[in-house]
């Protein structure tokens, strides 16, 4: 698949012609043929997680406080033992069945707090410890009996810059849905500047890619809005490199290199009973600009701007995920 590659200019920002009014976009439906999402979900669905799910961003499981979470209907319990390791194991204490999370870490010990039960992160008294793994951003547990794949070591983890040299923010949003519908919003770019007008503008999917091609993913030319008419072009690449998971790379204009992944971690079902995803998002912006370090500086302001800006975009592509998990569940969904 051809990608053209814009020139890098002095400046990353350009000022559109004119507004465009929102009913006047060119239309995107002919082009978002269901069976081309379908397929694309497909066969990210087919691809090995090796059992692995995120948990949750690593900075959320600080030393001497224990995290809690349900993944794929089994209560988790994670914590940093005394070398700041990250450690997970079921969430009930083995003893009288105790909520762990619930418990205090000194050193990294964790104690329950019904009878005083303490696990450094070895089994003991019928407690056995879940396979852990800290990227650097986020923090992943091991599910066998949940996932039913043969198991992988580490998960499989994208391309992506070093966090230390990025600017770096996780977001976590919960809905309705099953992982698949996450994954499937992810792999429909073509909705971008209609459901996202206050983000996106003049973007144009290069073709859905031909069989041979399917492994690389789906680029976009899109403009990232910044004020009035000023954007940011850039071309960004879609891949689903595991059936949780979607990553768009910048791989042309400003931020060359910058990643969001999105991860679709399967909870539990709520008091309805419908399912419930957990969408764990993680940015990490970069740029070769000189000034960049500027930003990396003053990444503690940052982050709580990047994750407004995915909440925002999350609070409409939910309700696109789970609109899709009800029409896939009654068998109304075209797709």
């Amino acid at each position: 698949m051809s990608r053209t590659r814009r020139p890098h200019p002095r400046l990353p920002l350009r000022l559109r012609r004119g507004s465009q009014p929102w009913a006047q976009q060119r239309p995107t439906w002919p082009d978002a043929k269901p069976a081309v999402i379908a397929d694309a979900v497909k066969a990210a669905l087919a691809r090995p997680s090796g059992n692995w799910f995120v948990l949750g961003a690593a900075r959320d499981i600080a030393a001497g406080r224990a995290f809690g979470r349900t993944v794929a209907g089994v209560e988790v319990v994670a914590w940093r033992d005394a070398a700041g390791r990250l450690v997970a194991g079921p969430g009930a204490c083995p003893h009288l069945g105790a909520p762990l999370a619930l418990g205090p870490v000194h050193c990294g010990i964790l104690r329950c707090r019904w009878h005083g039960l303490a696990l450094d992160g070895a089994p003991f008294a019928g407690w056995e410890p879940f396979p852990a793994h800290d990227d650097g951003l986020l923090a992943w547990v091991r599910l066998d009996e949940a996932g039913g794949e043969l198991p992988l070591p580490e998960p499989v983890l994208p391309a992506r810059p070093r966090p230390a040299g990025a600017v770096a923010a996780v977001h976590t949003a919960t809905g309705a849905c099953e992982p698949e519908d996450v994954v499937a919003n992810r792999l429909d770019p073509w909705h971008g500047a209609w459901f996202h007008p206050y983000s996106f503008a003049d973007l144009t999917v290069a073709g859905p890619p031909a069989d041979g091609e399917r492994a690389e993913g789906i680029a976009v030319e899109v403009s990232f809005k910044v004020a009035g008419r000023a954007v940011v072009p850039v071309t960004a690449l879609f891949t689903a490199p595991e059936p949780r998971t979607v990553v768009m790379h910048i791989v042309a204009g400003e931020g060359r290199g910058s990643v969001v992944e999105t991860h679709a971690t399967p909870l539990g079902p709520d008091d309805r009973g419908r399912p419930r995803t957990a969408v764990i998002e993680a940015i990490l912006a970069t740029s070769r600009r000189p000034g960049f370090a500027l930003a990396r500086a003053a990444a503690p302001a940052l982050r709580p701007l990047l994750r407004a800006a995915a909440a925002r975009l999350w609070r409409d592509d939910l309700a696109y995920a789970e609109r899709r998990w009800e029409l896939r569940s009654s068998g109304r969904h075209p797709g």
